[in-house]
């Protein structure tokens, strides 16, 4: 499969989306943020020094997403038509699950938005979190599911 971010010259271009069909497009994107037991007791407890961590996390990766095009250089600016950005504090890993959720109309996916939206939400968790322990770990960010457009549906494996 050839990389479409490159022309033929072998630079990066953005691609030209101007022929492909307006789709509803969705990606849900995943990560964690692993930690010891006793910093996970102040994100449940909600003693943690600066606030609402899954809170404040959850706004930040909704404002994210909306910036992706900003950040990434060959990303197309795109109507995100919603963002749900999901946090669950975990007693197994320890730590907090992220799963963001971005759906638009359009013609090109929203994954780069997905994933933006849960690896900022997880480096807010690590800021707000980062004065009771600096050795947490964000783990596990990828693409589990994208819908929509002309390469159809994928979901990723356990």
């Amino acid at each position: 499969m050839a990389l479409t971010h490159f022309d033929t010259e072998g630079h990066a271009h953005m691609v030209d989306v101007s022929d492909k069909a307006v789709t509803d497009r969705i990606a849900v994107a995943e990560a964690r943020v692993e930690m010891t037991t006793a910093t996970l007791s102040l994100v449940t407890g909600g003693t943690a020094k600066k606030g609402d961590v899954l809170g404040v996390a959850r706004l930040a990766g909704i404002m994210a997403a909306k910036k992706a095009s900003e950040l990434i250089p060959l990303c197309h600016p795109l109507p995100i038509t919603k963002v749900a950005v999901e946090l669950e504090a975990d007693p197994d890993l320890p730590g907090v699950r992220i799963r963001a959720t971005v759906k638009t109309s359009g013609q090109t996916g929203v994954e780069m938005e997905a994933l933006t939206a849960a690896s900022v939400a997880a480096l807010t968790v690590y800021d707000m979190l980062k004065a009771a322990e600096k050795s947490m770990r964000i783990e596990g960010l990828r693409v589990v599911l994208k819908d929509g457009g002309k390469s159809g549906r994928y979901e990723a494996g356990a």
